[in-house]
């Protein structure tokens, strides 16, 4: 039944119904996906779930501090000391910023007119350092919710007007860091596609040595990406979809990486069914009937795993499982749909120069795998244990993992403006005064609630209280510490916990810091929460999937041996080698890690890492039922060892393309996957799975009676998939 329904998807006029029907509606998606950054929320706040105590104090506020107000300072130096031209500059230049579309109607406050405002009693803060050498101009921005799109032209504008010769001038708070991220994503959605294809291709091109096949699996993936986003856009649109600039990266990534993967699985079944028919659409329906139901399983997987991120506290992480299941679910179906219509189109010249021809030989059993194969078949037990404890000193190098989170100045891997003046301010003794907590209490206790706070260190003098209804009243106070910083972390907690000491005040505490501490606290929850999730539907799956439940335990005990030790490695990479290496101008970046960071690398590598071991057991299976496991084990690894290789190394290289964006996450986030993968491939189940396999035999099929004595029927001539060389 398979058969003929694949039959009917690549028969000689339905591939082309299929064809014209998978454009135009990539035709109809196109428009949706490059509209899909205008949907793009990367604002903290957003992604925090509205029982974090600062979501409530940014709802109580609603009526009074606008949430689209974003803070900016410009910071100006000039290391022997600004001169009074200098100070008359800045004037000049506040008037100027003042008339730039955004800036809202308070202003820009310069020192000298900070220096009026006190002289006629009300509370400034210090816009000049003491030794004279840093000043800065404070003013907000509001551009109502399209903020993020329209704070980098501003940006721009403002660096044009503030310059001062023989100084220097950047732009730094809340402002300064959107534009900075901005910056930092800025062409996500075309060049980071670009550099992922262009790795892909350079894979292909040595994989099938064709100048022309590669183009199949390309063209394949970018249908699915812009498919895929197109309706990511619909959800984010109309069904209130968390979509942020990094869900949107790794989206690009894993379409194209898992989509090569299902292309490479797919042309070498085609390839080796080309032998065997001599009609090359009939050749398609078998290749699809014995492949697509190993890669529905794989793609299955993957999508249940990225749900399982919905069970999230952290909006930006629920929301990213539903892009990935998307993404994955479309590349699923463009690979069985598309790839083979365009393949039976093209005929059997697409594989020039090596077109697999009818009745020309199989290739023999003898490659690499099987050299493997054989070498581990003698002492298989003495192989796996080696195997194992070397994974598991791997697994060492975790207690360096330092999952604290990253400070601004660490958060990418080159030093952005708004870092350098930051730096400026925290080395000059001055106080961001954009980073503030700010604190809602009961109008009656509110005083007895800011002298609560007065004995908290590094944090300023409270501003006169307003009242915000309902008996209410609202004030803030600086945080002199960078806004994501330990130390800022630490002046939260200590506010909150002398204000919640308040009988009466039913006090909240929010601002900047307070986002970044409840993002960690919810990131923190998250890892608790869903990683156990994610073990065990994978392990259902696997039940299902294998009719048995020692195999599934095994494999699913190999893959977080894995994780661990990929988790281990990457971690000794980041604090020993990546922060000493020169090509990165930020280095202390990578001693630390966002709290997300070992959520993320747990879910991509189990839900990516177990498709490998799918791919080989579901053939270990097959053969066992004609060869036994310990031969049917041997001829799996041999037939399926050269294109799981291939497609590990596909999948390694896009994720280290997340390199090439200058945030630390996604760089820790590329080298951990990638690493992950590579030893999945080349270590875990060629090495580890297989020599428990031969050691263990039939007894990994317990409780199935599978390879348990029965008779078996004659086994067929040794038959591998197409291996590249």
């Amino acid at each position: 039944m398979h058969r003929q329904i694949a039959g009917k998807l690549t028969g000689p006029i339905s591939k082309w119904i299929v064809f014209v029907g998978v454009l135009v509606i990539t035709g109809l998606m196109s428009g949706l996906n490059a509209k899909l950054i205008d949907v793009q929320n990367n604002e903290a706040s957003s992604w925090l779930p509205s029982s974090a105590e600062s979501t409530r104090v940014v709802e109580e506020l609603s009526g009074t501090v606008d949430p689209n107000d974003i803070p900016t300072l410009i910071v100006y130096h000039r290391s022997s000391g600004l001169t009074d031209d200098d100070l008359a500059a800045m004037d000049e230049h506040a008037q100027q910023i003042a008339e730039i579309d955004g800036v809202t109607d308070e202003g820009v406050i310069s020192p000298n007119a900070a220096a009026a405002l006190e002289a006629q009693g009300q509370q400034v803060p210090p816009l000049v350092s003491e030794d004279g050498q840093v000043a800065y101009l404070a003013l907000t921005f509001n551009f109502g919710e399209n903020g993020w799109n329209d704070i980098p032209a501003a940006a721009d504008e403002i660096r044009d007007i503030a310059q001062i010769d023989g100084g220097t001038v950047h732009l730094a708070g809340f402002g300064g860091q959107a534009a900075d991220a901005a910056e930092a994503f800025e062409g996500i959605d075309t060049n980071l596609i670009m550099i992922t294809l262009c790795v892909v291709i350079v894979i292909l091109l040595f994989t099938y040595r064709s100048p022309i096949l590669w183009l199949l699996p390309i063209i394949s993936a970018v249908v699915a990406y812009t498919i895929s986003g197109g309706v990511v856009y619909l959800l984010a649109r109309y069904a209130d979809l968390t979509v942020n600039g990094q869900s949107q990266a790794i989206l690009g990534i894993l379409v194209i990486g898992a989509g090569t993967d299902y292309a490479l699985l797919l042309v070498a079944r085609y390839r080796e069914e080309l032998r065997r028919h001599a009609d090359r659409h009939e050749a398609m329906a078998f290749a699809l009937h014995r492949a697509a139901p190993a890669i529905l399983a794989s793609a299955a997987t993957v999508v249940v795993g990225m749900l399982c991120l919905s069970f999230a506290e952290l909006n930006s992480t629920a929301g990213l499982g539903p892009v990935l299941a998307v993404g994955v679910s479309v590349t699923f179906l463009v690979m069985v749909t598309l790839l083979p219509a365009m393949l039976v189109i093209c005929g059997r010249w697409v594989f020039w120069p090596k077109r697999p021809t009818f009745g020309s030989p199989e290739p023999t059993s003898s490659g690499f795998w099987a050299r493997v194969g054989k070498r581990i078949a003698p002492r298989p037990r003495l192989v796996w244990s080696v195997t194992a404890c070397l994974l598991l000193i791997a697994c060492l190098g975790l207690f360096k993992l330092d999952p604290s989170g990253l400070p601004t100045e660490e958060s990418y891997t080159k030093e952005f403006d708004s870092i350098q003046g930051q730096s400026l301010l925290v080395d000059h003794g001055l106080n961001d005064t954009s980073n503030t907590v700010q604190v809602v209490a009961n109008t009656d206790q509110v005083t007895a609630v800011q002298g609560a706070m007065v004995d908290i260190d590094g944090l300023g003098e409270p501003t006169p209280a307003q009242e915000i209804g309902d008996g209410r009243s609202f004030f803030e106070a600086t945080i002199g510490a960078d806004i994501s910083s330990p130390t800022a972390f630490g002046i939260v907690e200590a506010t909150r916990d002398a204000v919640h000491g308040v009988d009466g005040a039913d006090a909240l505490v929010g601002g900047g810091s307070a986002f970044y501490l409840d993002t960690k606290a919810a990131s923190e929850r998250d890892n608790k929460v869903i990683i156990p999730i994610v073990l065990v539907v994978v392990f259902l799956i696997l039940i299902l999937l294998l009719r048995a439940l020692a195999a599934p335990l095994i494999l699913m005990a190999t893959v977080v041996l894995s994780f661990g030790a990929a988790l281990g490695i990457s971690t000794l990479l980041f604090t020993e080698v990546f922060t000493r290496a020169p090509f990165f101008e930020v280095n202390e970046g990578f001693a630390h890690t966002d709290p997300g960071f070992p959520l993320f690398t747990f879910v991509f590598l189990v839900a990516l890492g177990i498709d490998y071991n799918i791919f080989l057991m579901t053939r270990v299976r097959e053969e066992t039922a004609t060869r036994g496991t310990r031969e049917g084990s041997l001829v799996a690894l041999a037939s399926t060892g050269g294109v799981i290789t291939c497609a590990g190394l596909v999948l390694a290289a896009t994720f280290l393309v997340l390199g090439s964006l200058p945030l630390v996450f996604l760089a820790q986030l590329g080298v951990a996957v990638a690493l992950g993968v590579l030893l999945d491939t080349l270590i875990v189940r060629s090495v580890l799975v297989t020599a428990i396999n031969l050691d263990l035999g039939g007894k990994i099929w317990w409780p199935s009676k599978l390879d348990r004595g029965a008779p078996r029927k004659e086994a067929p001539a040794p038959e591998e998939e197409w291996a590249p060389a």
